[in-house]
């Protein structure tokens, strides 16, 4: 049962990272997380993957200050590694299609916003660890009780669009520049990325891990 759990957050992170690389190949903007993170980059112009782990460091001092149960080992995975394996995914996408019709995008985008969604569902469902970000919505849900999960990652996406964009202008972007990684796509996952994941819970991680559980019982 615990290989099992652990199974599912290493290829839920997987997922997650390699989803990415299909958001940024697709060139209609990334997920909101992934656009606070460009702003961030352009602000502070080091490689992605350490600047990844230092911005996942201090979002891990708020989950170890308010709900520690949040952190494990798909929280470390992320962490250290989600990174690189975007800017690996990315490059591969980019030598497959280095000229990506409209076709390939549309299917990167629509790819790329399910796979992300499916990822983040097992290995949230996993309960060994979330991502640093995820476990800020879980915990104003869960700990706070601020209302449903679903309803405040769409308020958790919207400030991460917001603060994204603020930090690129500011970082020396110009505002012709900000489409490349907020556009429809980023506004599309701001509203739909928290219910999909919610319904991925309940239809297909969490039966899947009941069902785990009954085999293990017989």
């Amino acid at each position: 049962m615990k290989t099992k759990r652990i199974l599912m957050s290493v290829i839920g992170v997987f997922i997650c990272a390699v989803s990415v690389g299909f958001f940024k190949l697709a060139a209609f903007g990334v997920d909101p997380f992934q656009s606070f993170m460009s702003g961030t980059h352009q602000m502070f112009p080091i490689a992605f993957g350490t600047l990844y782990i230092i911005v996942n460091a201090i979002l891990l001092l708020f989950a170890l200050l308010f709900d520690r149960h949040y952190i494990g080992i798909a929280t470390f995975i992320n962490l250290f590694l989600l990174g690189y394996v975007v800017d690996f995914s990315h490059a591969t996408l980019l030598q497959l299609f280095p000229d990506a019709s409209m076709p390939i995008r549309l299917f990167s985008f629509c790819f790329g916003f399910v796979a992300l969604c499916f990822g983040c569902s097992v290995y949230i469902t996993a309960d060994l660890g979330v991502s640093t970000y995820d476990a800020v919505a879980l915990i104003m849900a869960n700990k706070w009780k601020l209302g449903k999960f679903k309803f405040i990652r769409i308020g958790t996406d919207f400030i991460c669009v917001g603060l994204g964009c603020l930090l690129f202008l500011l970082g020396g972007g110009a505002l012709a520049q900000i489409p490349a990684f907020v556009g429809f796509g980023t506004i599309l996952t701001a509203f739909f990325m928290g219910p999909l994941i919610d319904c991925f819970n309940r239809r297909v991680s969490e039966p899947f891990l009941k069902g785990t559980k009954r085999q293990t019982a017989q």
